[in-house]
């Protein structure tokens, strides 16, 4: 890694040298720093290689270690992906998990359970060597077999005919084990596992007779003139909104406006099942039992991030009459190119699997790694607490913890399934968001990107644009996925009045 970064180094200092140096030096030049750039791409991609290689091989350990622990500490095993998506339900019904490629399920019992997206990035995660390796042989076949495709196309079309070729119908056992406790009216794991947090910030909600979500409201007791809601993004929690907007906002728009911001299911201090999974439906039946319902919200503004955008978008396509006005903030929306599994494709965007930069590492690890990021878990959120009381000690208060609580304040089953049946499994889907927003909603849309984000690139948010040409896309220059909102937090509380002022009138 080291050596990767000198060579990066030394590249940025020889674009500067080259504005001092003559024509013939300057091609010279020229050329060396092609061969360093190179050099350094090959670099990446072998540590990359090496690293991932390795945490393939950890990421089993892990399977085998935290099974053990399990049967230990809880006294059964519990299900995990790493298992061989064939298994199927006999007894509970019938569950279609996978089938081509799209996931959904097509018969229940009586109880009627509803699942729409279960992300086949849960379960269909390959290995880098295997990958690669398969990638190889496919290709190496489509060069042996490319003169033979009429001959292929006229077989196929007979066993097509004769009823020969079937498709095949696959269920992932994790998934078979989540959903029968569900579908006999059984709660498996409704509280935290061993390796979660059991602090009573973390389990507040086990104390409530209602499973709602954690809601701070502000604004006048009555309806005011307009409702205001606001959507976090992944790993985080309501303080990102509480804690840096609520306080600059006017007078004026706290004595008109009703400001809701949310918890979202297993973050922070909403309720953080164990046996739930995390769906697209899960989390918006939540916001709506926990704030449309209870608050009689009619028409309402909404402000999102990240993932929550998302959310954001789903939840207006739902209520197209009561949307005034959507604000999003680094919405991750990835063109998905024509004949590629757009679950697959999102999730190798979001987490293509390089070392650098340590951001793309850690969205690698989170997506990829079943049980290394429940180990770090483990570590890092078990022990919230701990890592905050330090933070605060080296830092002497200079940072702002909210963010360090966010961060930490969930459990793993939380955020793996949220991860990759939001972000990952609703890659097909945004398209056909974006279209109703586009035809059936009159609400007005702004979208805010920092410059120098990491996380999501800025072109998702002119992708969002250009599927949306009303959109408003406003570039924050020196601002980056977080810092949008926690560096000039004064100046878009006044963006984001003007925006309620405007699409209220």
């Amino acid at each position: 890694m080291s050596l990767y970064l000198c060579l990066w180094g030394l590249i940025n200092y020889l674009k500067w040298v080259v504005v001092m140096m003559p024509l013939r030096e300057m091609a010279v030049m020229g050329k060396t720093m092609m061969v360093l750039t190179l050099t350094g791409r090959v670099l990446h991609d072998a540590v990359s290689f090496i690293v991932f290689s390795f945490l393939d091989i950890l990421d089993l350990v892990l399977c085998f270690a935290f099974k053990a622990a399990d049967f230990i500490i809880e006294a059964e095993w519990k299900p995990c992906y790493c298992a061989s998506a064939k298994e199927a339900i006999t007894s509970s019904g019938k569950i279609l998990v996978s089938e081509q490629g799209e996931s959904k399920i097509v018969c229940l019992t009586s109880t009627k359970l509803r699942l729409e997206e279960i992300s086949d990035t849960l379960y269909t995660r390959t290995s880098l060597v295997s990958e690669i390796s398969k990638s190889t042989v496919n290709e190496l076949k489509r060069i042996k077999v490319e003169g033979k495709s009429s001959t292929v196309t006229v077989q196929t079309s007979e066993k097509i005919k004769k009823g020969t070729m079937r498709s095949t119908l696959t269920v992932n056992s994790t998934i078979v084990e989540m959903l029968q406790g569900k579908i006999g009216g059984q709660h498996l794991h409704p509280i935290s596992r061993w390796s979660d947090c059991d602090c009573k910030f973390c389990t507040s909600w086990t104390s409530s007779s209602k499973e709602t979500l954690f809601v701070r409201a502000e604004g006048p007791k009555d309806k005011g003139k307009g409702d205001v809601l606001f959507i976090h993004g992944f790993i985080s929690s309501s303080a990102f909104w509480t804690e840096t907007l609520f306080p600059n906002f006017s007078h004026a728009a706290k004595s008109t406006y009703r400001l809701f911001a949310i918890d979202l299911l297993g973050f922070g201090r909403s309720p953080k099942p164990a046996d739930s999974l995390y769906t697209l439906r899960d989390h918006l039946d939540m916001i709506e039992q926990s704030v449309l319902e209870p608050y009689e919200v009619k028409s309402f503004h909404i402000v999102a991030h990240s993932l929550g955008c998302i959310l954001a978008l789903a939840l207006a396509v739902k209520h197209p009459g009561s949307v005034k006005s959507l604000t999003l903030l680094a919405p991750p929306y990835y063109k998905v190119p024509k004949g590629v599994l757009a679950t697959q494709h999102v999730m190798r965007q979001v987490a293509p699997r390089r070392v650098w930069p340590l951001i793309t590492f850690g969205a690698s690890i989170a997506c990829w790694y079943e049980h290394i990021s429940r180990a770090i878990c483990l570590v890092i959120c078990k022990n919230h607490r701990l890592w905050e009381f330090l933070t605060k000690l080296v830092t002497r208060n200079r940072i702002k913890t909210f963010l360090i609580e966010g961060f930490c304040c969930h459990t793993h089953n939380a955020a793996w399934h949220t991860l990759h049946n939001i972000i990952c499994g609703t890659g097909s889907k945004l398209e056909g968001y974006l279209d109703s927003v586009r035809d059936h909603l009159k609400c007005d849309v702004n979208i805010f990107h920092g410059k120098k984000d990491e996380v999501i690139p800025v072109e998702c948010s002119y992708n969002v644009q250009h599927k949306v040409p009303r959109a408003r896309v406003k570039v924050i220059d020196d601002e980056d996925h977080i810092t949008i909102v926690v560096n000039r937090q004064k100046a878009f509380a006044r963006e984001l009045e003007e925006i309620w002022k405007r699409s209220s009138g």
